[in-house]
């Protein structure tokens, strides 16, 4: 199976490699397999697509600098979504703009259907809203980027249970949060 997009381990290790010696190419081999994660989970943190776009740029800024401190190229996908998070993240205390969630754009996922059916996703979109961006980050580096707990505490600094735990207890204020809406 050569036409899969998500590269073997070797591969990739071999393209973080390349690229943190200055490799152009590889660098672009890494923007296209990682960028559309980066966007996600930055969105998720600002609720706004023009600051997630700017936040995930100037993650790429960061990491083409700091490319060659990256001590497991294995763990590249972890590094890149926490840096995408922390600048959405530092996006936030900027206030460069407020988040603004478009209502009509949720609603219109649903194509022509009734716009009822997208009440669910607007009242989580305004829970989510609710939570602090540190949270918000927690629940996108699980749900949207994928990571698993000891991925997450490593990029973190804190325990794998730890994670799990302030996951759960997100989980649960998002679920008590959404049976009062």
């Amino acid at each position: 199976m050569m036409g899969l997009a998500v590269p073997d381990a070797m591969t990739q290790e071999t393209t973080v490699r390349r690229a943190a010696e200055g490799d152009e190419l590889a660098f672009a081999r890494l923007v296209a397999t990682h960028h559309a994660s980066m966007a996600r989970v930055a969105y998720v943190i600002v609720g706004d697509a023009t600051m997630a776009s700017d936040a995930v740029q100037a993650a790429w800024e960061i990491a083409w600098r700091k490319l060659r401190d990256l001590r497991d190229p294995a763990r590249v996908r972890a590094w890149l979504v926490a840096i995408s998070a922390n600048e959405a993240r530092a996006a936030l205390r900027r206030g460069r703009r407020r988040p603004v969630v478009d209502i009509s754009v949720s609603l219109d996922r649903h194509g022509d259907g009734d716009p009822a059916d997208g009440i669910g996703l607007v009242d989580l979109e305004r829970a989510l809203r609710r939570l602090r961006p540190e949270d918000r980050s927690l629940i996108a580096l699980r749900y949207v980027a994928g990571l698993d707990s000891s991925e997450i505490a490593a990029q973190l600094g804190v325990s794998a249970s730890g994670v799990r735990s302030r996951l759960a207890r997100l989980i649960e204020r998002l679920r008590t949060d959404l049976d009062h809406d």
